[in-house]
């Protein structure tokens, strides 16, 4: 059911950021101005997942330290 969920508010963040993309490129010459933003926060969000995947001492904490 959780999962059912996460599906589903995952495929309506896509449509959103499709819509929004769409319609950055419809005001072509002041969208493009947001788009590039679109495009540098996409860059962003990436480094910072891979980040933390890759982070070792992060995963160490969250699985053995108690609070």
């Amino acid at each position: 059911m959780e999962n059912i969920g996460y599906i589903l508010l995952g495929i309506a963040a896509v449509c959103w950021i499709i819509a929004v993309i769409i319609g950055v490129v419809v005001a072509f010459p002041v969208g493009l101005i947001g788009l590039i933003a679109i495009i540098g926060i996409g860059f962003l969000f990436a480094k910072v997942i891979k980040d933390r995947i890759g982070n070792k001492e992060d995963d160490h904490y969250s699985k053995n330290i108690k609070k």
